[in-house]
């Protein structure tokens, strides 16, 4: 099946093929939704513009209505007036199931079936929409690799020997499994820890940038919203978009003080999250994996001013700081120095790595590639030269020009009602 035939039907399966599925676009106009009993709609007029390939995040605070109006969109909600089309295609015109199976769905806590293994929990939907077994057992590593969780280890585990963020990953797996165009994710990352949430972060991040789906990502948390979103749309009392626009362009010019008072005062740190690590210059320091000679990583380190090298592993990756002291007397590099702490990717935001920094007794984080190798350094004195440079290009008017608006939105509505089922 082409990516052309599988747009034009979001309840079709996609061909599972090493070519990613372009995303679609969403057009909700004027979309409401009204619960009996209740005066007021939970969700009023909404109007607004997804565009194809794009992350929007719906963000706002706990019954805004932004999971009412993402679940219209697969019609877990079925909406009560106004229409919501998909790539040109009114979604009301596809039956429900059909919809549900084209389109990735991943909610918080995963919702993983906990009678069925991993591999069984990805397979769902291929095996809903008639895809033989052999390729859905391909299908089913393959998301497992994408997703970082090797399948040999976790193919035949249970959810419940997982920990909270291998779920989520599972979860992420089974969204993505019949290669649909567009991902629908209500706070996937809520109920992990903050370490772990950074990561799902960064993976989603990495996993977007090569497959190119339409995301509509739901939150309460703007620093995630800020990381994660092509687009953001900030949702008030009510269920009113307050202002939808880029990430940088929400900072910059916040369109209300209620808006302002969202975004909170520390808008020039969340700035660091416009920026990932890849696109500043990274430093460098000695290095040597461990069964190389100590003397070699010992001069390297005397012959600079921060006498700090690190050694690896095999691959590469890093495993401990040396200094000068550590090395002094040592006869080998095995065991010797401090562990390294948290590691940020090349797809971590500057907002991650001040947090990272902040807990690094060296005020140095070790950057990793894709399969964890050693990429370089970045230190406290980046991320200030980072904001330097930003003041003053904002001082000199550079970035200050919103960028084209993505949509919008008006209406009213009563607190959210949330009821659905995870459907597959």
């Amino acid at each position: 099946m082409t990516d052309t035939e599988t747009h034009a039907d979001p309840g079709a399966s996609a061909d599972s093929g090493h070519s990613a599925v372009s995303g679609v676009e969403i057009v909700l106009d004027a979309v409401t939704k009204r619960y009996p009993g209740q005066r007021e709609p939970a969700v009023d007029n909404v109007s607004m513009t997804i565009p194809a390939g794009e992350t929007v995040v719906l963000v706002g605070p706990s019954g805004c209505g932004k999971t009412t109006t993402m679940r219209m969109i697969n019609r877990l909600i079925e909406p009560s007036s106004g229409t919501i089309t998909i790539d040109g295609r009114d979604a009301l015109s596809i039956d429900p199931d059909r919809l549900r199976r084209g389109i990735g769905y991943s909610i918080q806590q995963a919702g993983l079936f906990p009678h069925l293994t991993v591999a069984k929990n990805v397979a769902t939907v291929p095996g809903l929409i008639g895809w033989d077994r052999k390729k859905i057992n391909a299908r089913t590593d393959e998301m497992l690799e994408l997703v970082g969780l090797d399948p040999d280890t976790y193919r035949n585990r249970y959810p419940r020997q997982l920990s909270g963020g291998q779920q989520q990953r599972v979860g992420v797996a089974r969204a993505l499994a019949a290669d649909p165009p567009l991902l629908l994710m209500d706070e996937p990352f809520g109920a992990v820890d903050p370490i772990t949430r950074g990561l799902l972060q960064d993976e989603l991040l990495r996993l977007q940038s090569e497959l190119g789906k339409t995301i509509v990502f739901v939150t309460h948390d703007f620093t995630e919203a800020v990381k994660l979103g092509d687009r953001i749309a900030i949702l008030g009392n009510q269920s009113r978009i307050l202002q939808y626009d880029t990430p940088a362009a929400i900072l910059a010019d916040p369109a209300d003080e209620t808006v302002a008072g969202f975004i909170g005062a520390d808008a020039s740190l969340k700035q660091l999250t416009l920026t990932r690590v890849e696109d500043v210059d990274l430093g460098e320091c000695p290095t040597a994996t461990e069964d190389q000679p100590v003397e070699g990583l010992r001069s390297a380190i005397a012959e600079r001013e921060w006498r700090w090298g690190l050694v690896l592993d095999r691959q590469r990756r890093p495993l401990r700081w040396v200094s000068t002291d550590h090395l002094a007397h040592a006869s080998s590099l095995r065991e010797i120095g401090l562990p390294v702490g948290e590691t940020l990717t090349l797809r971590s935001t500057l907002q991650d790595a001040l947090e990272a920094l902040l807990s690094e007794q060296t005020a140095t984080a070790v950057v990793t590639r894709k399969r964890g190798e050693y990429a370089g350094l970045i230190s406290i004195d980046t991320l200030v030269g980072h904001l330097s440079n930003m003041r003053a290009e904002y001082a000199h008017g550079t970035n200050d020009a919103p960028a084209e608006q993505g949509g919008a939105v008006s209406g009213t509505g009563a607190t959210a009602i949330a009821g659905a089922d995870d459907a597959t």
